[in-house]
């Protein structure tokens, strides 16, 4: 029984660095898919409360308490594993409350509005040569401070540090223009307008 424990908490742990560092939700091992396969009747967010986060907690918890108590204490094997079960339910539970309780309730899906690239203002921060050269824009996006590959639209040159502003975004390259080409049309437009 000392190994059974040994090797849960072994795989539960080496499963939570994985979860952690690259997010266990969509586990692809091979043909294997983890993640999202068990469906509890609460689940939050498309996220259920038995997922791979607290199984893997519960892995670790229930493996750990196990091979310690079996290896150092002087309790029946029944009562090893009635422990065990006991603590890798808190362990879980725990993990469970964190995510659902504190980290869940704060997200928010981002809409396809605050992630649209035409209308960004930018600023060069690598010049854009003429005849279509490709530079690099700087812009912030949903609070994030964000870097992309442009060209100017008309082709022409764009020097670095000039406001400009994303006219449209093709496979992966903005397209932009010159803030001030921008906002004089639109002035004259509004006066225009107003008379």
């Amino acid at each position: 029984m000392e190994t059974v424990y040994l090797i849960c908490f072994i795989l539960g742990l080496v499963l939570s660095i994985l979860s952690v560092t690259g997010g266990f939700t969509h586990l692809h091992i091979g043909r294997l898919h983890v993640g999202h396969t068990v469906h509890a009747h609460n689940a939050v967010h498309g996220l259920s409360s038995i997922n791979g986060f607290t199984i893997t907690a519960f892995l670790c918890w229930f493996g750990g308490v196990g091979y310690l108590l079996h290896r150092y204490s002087g309790f029946l094997t029944p009562l090893i594993l009635l422990l065990a079960i006991l603590s890798g339910l808190a362990g879980a539970t725990i993990l469970w409350a964190i995510l659902f309780k504190l980290l869940l309730p704060h997200e928010r899906l981002l809409t396809t509005e605050e992630t649209e690239m035409p209308g960004v203002l930018a600023r060069v921060s690598d010049s854009i040569r003429d005849n279509g050269g490709i530079g690099e824009i700087i812009f912030s996006q949903t609070g994030i401070r964000r870097s992309n590959a442009a060209r100017s639209e008309d082709g022409s040159p764009i020097l670095r540090g000039t406001e400009v502003v994303v006219i449209r975004y093709e496979r992966g390259v903005a397209y932009v223009r010159p803030f001030e080409d921008i906002v004089p049309h639109r002035l004259d437009e509004l006066n225009d307008s107003a008379t």
